[in-house]
Order: C-alpha cells, then sequence, then structure tokens
C-alpha cells in the first residue's frame, strides 16, 4: 500500500482517537539507525552538533591549486566579469561587471574589489611590480570611470578591465621560463 502525500505530510490520526506514538506516550525501542544502516549509539545523539565540522580531507580545496589551475581559475572569472553575456542582435558582449556596475556607486565597488582580487592572485602568481602596477592602472581607471551613471557603465562593457589584466598577466607568464 501506498502514502497518499497528504498522509506523508500529515499523518493520518489512529482510530482510537490518540495522537501519535510520542503523544500517547510510548517512546520507541530497538537501535537508531544511521542512512547506511550503521548504529548509533545514544551517546553520540546527546552531543548533538558540538563536534560536527567538514573535512575537506587534504587541506583547504581552493589552497591546493596548481600554477596553471590558478590561471584558468583567473581568466574564467575575468569572462564571468567582462565577456560572459552577448547583447541580443548585436554582437556586444558584456559580463557581470556591466550588470552589477548598474547599481549606483555600490557596484561599483562591488566589481572593483572583485578586479583587486584578481590583481593580488596575480601578485602571488609572481607578477612583477610593473605588470601589477598596470593591472592596478586598468582597476583604477574601470572603477573610476564606472562610477558616472550609465556612460561609466558603457564603458565597463568596452574597456574589460579584468580580461585585459588577464591578456596582461598570460604575456608575462609565457615569456618566463619553465621550471
Amino acid at each position: 500500500m501506498t502514502m497518499s502525500d497528504d498522509d506523508i505530510l500529515a499523518p493520518r490520526r489512529s482510530r482510537s482517537g490518540s495522537g501519535s506514538r510520542a503523544s500517547s506516550g510510548k517512546t520507541a525501542h530497538g537501535p537508531i539507525i544511521d542512512q547506511e544502516g550503521h548504529e548509533i549509539r545514544p551517546e553520540t545523539l546527546e552531543q548533538g552538533f558540538r563536534e560536527f565540522r567538514f573535512d575537506f580531507g587534504q587541506g583547504n580545496p581552493f589552497g591546493n591549486l596548481t600554477r596553471e589551475q590558478r590561471i584558468a581559475r583567473l581568466e574564467a572569472i575575468a569572462k564571468l566579469l567582462d565577456v560572459a553575456f552577448i547583447l541580443p542582435g548585436t554582437n556586444i558582449r558584456y559580463g557581470i561587471d556591466g550588470l552589477i556596475g548598474l547599481i549606483p556607486v555600490v557596484g561599483d565597488i562591488i566589481t572593483t574589489a572583485i578586479s583587486l582580487w584578481l590583481v593580488r592572485e596575480a601578485r602571488a602568481l609572481g607578477a612583477p611590480w610593473y605588470i601589477t602596477a598596470r593591472m592596478l592602472g586598468n582597476v583604477a581607471l574601470d572603477g573610476v570611470v564606472g562610477i558616472v551613471p550609465f556612460a561609466g557603465d558603457a564603458f565597463d562593457v568596452m574597456f574589460r578591465a579584468n580580461m585585459r589584466n588577464v591578456r596582461l598577466l598570460r604575456r608575462w607568464l609565457e615569456k618566463q621560463p619553465r621550471i
């Protein structure tokens, strides 16, 4: 016999008029079993979630990336920010940088902060000061002009500071000897 959805959400009352077992004073007997079929000891249930923690295995899942994986992550974020979408009927590409930038001041602060994180990651990859200085100049120009309503958003879409910065980083990395 199958149960209807109503029975699952609001179980039927017993015919004797008493409610569920818990309300009639009766308690369940027998072991408590988890989803894998293993018995759970009652003392572990009493501890609750005090010892609950995530176990990612070997350290931080975001910190153990190779150099190429980090570069691929930067490129993916830059594409999402600058060229993820195409304006219908045109060939103009834009990203969430242009969309978030439509929110006055706050949107530009958010996108500038993400762009600065990309510059920080480039520096962590070993980019020299002159590359990071150019990247910071791109972010600053994008952030300052982006504050101007509508014209700044159009500039954000056309200037694509994040894609420029990733391209700068990629060109510098290609010139570096492989170790």
